[in-house]
């Protein structure tokens, strides 16, 4: 039976030979993930289940990212709860304070692998789909379940397969594709869809932009984001993991499959307007608009790619004097590197703040937060209202080459444009 990677995936995991899109199933998880912000009510749930051990402490991970140093008593304490769990429960796949964002420490540390099924109590959990993995966000109380079985039911999604093709223009990146889907479909245009990158443009990309397309899934509504693996998934693999996995793809006659075509030849450098994702503009329409914030990290543009762009367009200019630019690498690892590389140098010499690898304002709940009418650009993935701090705030989403570029200027520009 022709089935979606995201069938075949659940299928394996629910033992069962083929299924179909709306079939309901249980499946065997592979990995759980954790973090500090919805770690202690998962941790809370499971204790009201009753049972004493989880199920496999192997393939549960906690990581430190949201609120980290803690910023506040709360916050401390949540990392205790935490803490004394992991060590209760003989998890050995704990990160604390010092390693980075969930969504980039999992697949560097060689958690995430082609075929399996992860489950995080985070909505962008789906940027691990980049690696052909089944990822989803799951609530609190669902990973409760999971940490007491291993076990958690799906509906089986139906899949959009999205056709990317065409070259990129220069400083028009993954995130430019992404937000211009969006923009097009609308935020529920996906809604419970496994939804696939395809296409040569997928395919030119880099592991990192494929977790760009992927991070963003849920942003037009998706159960999950998908790449097919390829020979540039193996090789990142060979870095980070030694394990045994299983490549699966993609029937081009599955019953559940849509395809859209995606033309990005003549693609602008995109911007998510506020208060929605999917209120995206050109920069053309936009440029002049002036920022007072300009945030560079996230679990969506935080990677070592993201900061090299950046620093080749800041390099011998300084931030306008009316903005503030925060520069928060997306892990330890990639800070180190971009230490190595003298990039953070370049942002601290022109005039930029650099933070511990860490959330950052993205959630609003730690370093960052904005005030009463103020304006941000970011290169995260949310810009509702009140996201990044004051509900009389506005939030601006956009590429690292435009945040870098705007922050130089004062105002919304095009990188294009940056001399």
């Amino acid at each position: 039976m022709a089935m979606t990677m995201a069938e075949k995936i659940l299928a394996k995991a629910s033992a069962k030979k083929s299924i179909e899109a709306g079939e309901i199933v249980m499946a065997n998880i592979n990995v759980a993930m954790t973090h500090d912000l919805t770690g202690p009510l998962s941790v809370e749930s499971f204790k009201k289940i009753g049972v004493k051990k989880v199920w496999d402490p192997e393939k549960i991970v906690v990581i430190f990212d949201h609120q980290v140093p803690a910023d506040s008593i709360e916050a401390a304490q949540n990392h205790i709860i935490m803490r004394e769990f992991v060590k209760k429960q003989g998890i050995n796949n704990f990160y604390d304070v010092n390693e980075g964002v969930c969504h980039q420490v999992l697949p560097e540390k060689g958690h995430i692998l082609p075929g399996e099924v992860v489950v995080g109590t985070d909505s962008h959990t789906c940027t691990h789909g980049a690696l052909g993995a089944f990822a989803t966000g799951i609530g609190s109380t669902d990973m409760a379940m999971v940490f007491a079985t291993g076990k958690l039911w799906f509906k089986v999604p139906e899949t959009i397969k999205f056709q990317i093709e065409g070259s990129l223009n220069d400083y028009v990146s993954a995130k430019d594709v992404i937000l211009n889907i969006i923009g097009k479909i609308g935020a529920d245009g996906a809604t419970y869809k496994a939804c696939e990158f395809s296409g040569e443009t997928t395919k030119e990309m880099s592991i990192s932009e494929r977790m760009v397309l992927c991070n963003m899934a849920i942003e037009m509504g998706g159960k999950t984001g998908l790449v097919e693996p390829d020979d540039k998934t193996i090789k990142y693999l060979e870095g980070c993991s030694n394990k045994k996995y299983e490549i699966m793809k993609t029937d081009d006659d599955a019953k559940s499959l849509q395809t859209m075509q995606i033309d990005v030849s003549n693609l602008e450098p995109q911007i998510a307007c506020p208060n929605h994702v999917d209120n995206v503009k050109s920069i053309s329409e936009v440029e002049g608009i002036n920022v007072d914030q300009v945030f560079l990290g996230s679990c969506t543009n935080g990677r070592l790619e993201d900061l090299r762009t950046a620093a080749q367009i800041i390099k011998g200019q300084h931030i306008a004097k009316n903005v503030r630019m925060l520069v928060i690498p997306a892990s330890r690892e990639i800070y180190t590197k971009a230490m190595d590389e003298g990039l953070l140098k370049i942002f601290v010499d022109s005039g930029a703040l650099i933070c511990n690898p860490c959330c950052g304002p993205c959630l609003g709940g730690h370093v960052g937060l904005l005030g009463a009418g103020e304006v941000s650009l970011s290169t995260s993935n949310r810009n509702f209202k009140g996201r990044q701090g004051s509900p009389d705030a506005e939030v601006y989403l956009s590429s690292a080459a435009v945040a870098a570029a705007s922050a130089i200027k004062g105002s919304l520009m095009d990188p294009r444009d940056n001399k």
